[in-house]
């Protein structure tokens, strides 16, 4: 078991494994002071969604995809590995994947099959922050359910998904 000293003659913290997630988060005992190292991994299935034909017409996709996207129940696959992320998105037969290590510069593809430079930035232990051309997308992890908002001018576009 990992131990954390705090200065010279000061009480040493043990740390150990909390049951208050699934794996990654660290509680120290005896002390005041607790962190927590939340994990993405897994995979997701959408359950609702949000604005999502206003917001896929200002993208630019057509009106087909638009229709053949609104009712399927994408499943997001994560795995991430300290600061390095691997992420696909399978919608159907439409399968998007992105990699990326929090903090530096990546080639991003976007829903229109576009790719973009874009940098993803972790904000507290639990969301994910980008920015890819004139879109901001926010990725928030809490227990078991991912909420991505994607953002673009003034149109909202939300999606929960589950862990399965």
């Amino acid at each position: 078991m990992e131990e954390l000293q705090r200065g010279e003659g000061m009480q040493k913290d043990l740390i150990k494994p909390s049951s208050a997630y699934q794996q990654g988060t660290f509680s120290c005992v005896g002390s005041t002071e607790s962190f927590s190292i939340m994990s993405f991994t897994g995979k997701y299935e959408l359950q609702s969604q949000e604005n999502f034909e206003p917001f896929m017409k200002a993208l630019g996709l057509p009106d087909d995809q638009i229709q053949k996207g609104k009712d399927i129940k994408s499943i997001s696959e994560i795995v991430q590995d300290g600061k390095k992320f691997k992420i696909t998105v399978t919608t159907g037969s439409k399968v998007l994947h992105n990699e990326f290590v929090i903090g530096e510069e990546c080639e991003m593809e976007m829903l229109t099959g576009e790719k973009v430079k874009a940098v993803v930035q972790m904000e507290g232990n639990n969301r994910l922050v980008a920015n890819l051309k004139g879109l901001k997308s926010v990725t928030e992890l809490n227990g078991d359910t991912i909420t991505n908002t994607l953002t673009m001018g003034d149109l909202t576009y939300k999606r929960i998904s589950k862990r399965i």
